[in-house]
């Protein structure tokens, strides 16, 4: 499986027969706070995790994709996404609205999208969650989503194999508040990798670790 990070909250996600997954596309300069070049890649599904301009702006994607929105189990060719419902922010969704966290299985590794959670996780959300191998977890801020330690706080819980930030504030995103220095203060392990994809086998995983990628776009 192959993970590359277009920018924002998008990745392109590809399994090893070639099935492509892109979740949360934004709209090209969203409200003149991101400044990442259209999503113009092929898919043959598109995850959004809420209904904001700069998570759910398809049109510029191409290919038959197929959607998926919202909370409940759905399968779209052969992968089988389950939605948790959550919030945008700290009070139940009336300031930002309603968010979903994306769960889905693809080449044995679980990934999990957690679009801009607003608000921490009791453990008993966590817990449903069940094993998660990739985190692509928003580092930002409070503008849009948690603090930084409070993201980190879901990472010590859950305990994934890999932590891939997105979210956060760089050359091309004004929007949220902290940047990968602030993760790297926070988290010292964490380790810039200079590339903007990875690619990962299920029998051979890390163990913990914060992946920080380039932006493709």
């Amino acid at each position: 499986m192959k993970v590359k990070w277009l920018g924002h909250a998008c990745f392109l996600i590809t399994s090893a027969n070639g099935l492509r997954i892109i979740t949360d596309p934004y709209e090209p300069n969203f409200n003149n706070i991101i400044s990442y070049a259209p999503v113009s890649e092929t898919a043959d599904i598109v995850t959004l995790s809420h209904q904001h301009g700069d998570h759910n702006y398809t049109k510029d994607i191409k290919g038959n994709f197929t959607v998926v929105a919202g909370p409940g189990k759905k399968t779209v060719k052969g992968v089988e996404f389950t939605g948790m419902p959550c919030f945008h922010d700290r009070v139940s969704g009336k300031q930002r609205g309603e968010n979903t966290i994306f769960s889905f299985t693809l080449d044995g590794i679980n990934v999990c999208h957690f679009g801009d959670l607003g608000h921490p996780l009791d453990y008993a959300v966590i817990k449903s969650l069940g094993k998660v191998d990739v985190l692509l977890m928003p580092t930002g801020g409070p503008a849009a989503t948690l603090e930084l330690d409070e993201a980190a706080a879901i990472w010590d819980k859950l305990k994934p194999a890999l932590i891939i930030p997105m979210h956060f504030k760089n050359d091309k995103c004004n929007f949220p508040k902290y940047t990968v220095k602030d993760l790297m203060a926070l988290k010292p392990g964490a380790k810039q990798l200079g590339k903007t994809e990875v690619e990962l086998n299920a029998a051979n995983l890390p163990k913990g670790e914060i992946w920080i990628l380039d932006h493709a776009l």
